[in-house]
């Protein structure tokens, strides 16, 4: 009789948006990147830790181009696939763009994962892509230490209708999409932990698609968008004040938390990149005297498949 297959989530050391570098460390790989001046048609690169690349083709259009990729953040493969797809996509729609196809990235232990479970993590980002209207047109695989999935992705839009992370003005208000707290939550289902319903609400939001960035790509009230992954929520937020020359005011009070993301991160359920995240930026924040630890915490959570922060005239 075989031995039952290990658990996705065991097979890595993180999973995820979790697994990103920390910002201290990707600012200090990307510090002496050549600037982008030589390419006039390049109009957003890497200078702001922006969502997606952005290349002008001609007066009415331009091509937006992203990949994002992680290990395991469920153990459930199908699901697997639906989160990392929804999470490649949205830095699509964060730029105010429409998605037009993708090429899958798949890296797995063979040795260590099912060929069928494979199959079904393909499937699940297939689902999401169907569900956006875009075809997985092709990829590339390899076999890796550790399971990796994402998506490379492509998409277009107006050249006067691409947003970004800086552009924010005085006085604007910010709107976040989604609810904070998959980090603790991902961190409950490692230790067997996180409840039915717990797992349900983490999947309806991981899997949401937002799409809501490429439908405000027209308005002129929104000044600036980004989408909240791995950097946490304060991470993505002080990118947007430093790329707009602003200070950027926060209500922790007011941050929308999953249901039970208070009472983990109190119960000590915290992942290792909240941690790196509030070493990298924490001395550009602020916080409140009294503010508590595991409120911290879930304000630097790294969010997997986050919502959209969008920065709008008030």
């Amino acid at each position: 009789m075989n031995a039952p297959l290990p658990r996705l989530t065991s097979l890595a050391h993180g999973g995820g948006c979790g697994c990103k570098l920390a910002p201290s460390v990707l600012q200090e790989l990307l510090a002496n990147q050549p600037a982008a001046a030589p390419f006039r048609q390049l109009l957003v690169g890497v200078e702001t830790g922006d969502d997606a690349a952005v290349w002008q083709v001609d007066d009415n259009t331009c091509i937006v181009a992203t990949t994002d990729f992680f290990m395991p953040v469920v153990d459930d493969p199908f699901d697997f696939g639906r989160i990392a797809a929804t999470n490649a996509l949205s830095d699509i729609y964060a730029m105010g763009a429409r998605p037009i196809m993708a090429l899958a990235i798949l890296g797995m232990p063979l040795n260590k994962i099912a060929i069928e479970d494979v199959r079904k993590i393909i499937a699940g980002g297939t689902s999401v892509c169907a569900a956006a209207g875009i075809p997985v047109a092709g990829g590339h695989s390899i076999d890796a230490p550790e399971p990796i999935y994402g998506l490379a992705v492509i998409g277009l839009c107006r050249p006067g209708e691409v947003r970004r992370n800086a552009g924010a003005r005085p006085g604007d208000a910010l709107i976040l999409t989604k609810a904070i707290g998959v980090g603790v939550y991902s961190a409950a289902i490692k230790k067997g932990e996180l409840s039915g319903e717990g797992y349900a609400e983490m999947l309806a939001s991981t899997t949401q698609l937002n799409r809501i960035g490429g439908e405000l790509s027209g308005d002129d009230t929104v000044h600036a968008v980004t989408d909240v992954t791995g950097f946490g929520l304060l991470g993505h937020a002080l990118e947007m004040a430093r790329g707009s020359n602003l200070t950027v005011t926060l209500k922790a009070a007011e941050v929308p938390l999953f249901t039970q993301a208070a009472r983990l991160a109190q119960d000590g359920h915290v992942t290792g990149a909240s941690s790196r995240n509030w070493a990298s930026y924490g001395e550009a924040i602020r916080l409140p005297d009294d503010l508590p630890d595991w409120q911290r915490n879930l304000l630097v959570d790294p969010q997997t498949s986050g919502g959209l922060l969008i920065s709008c005239a008030a």
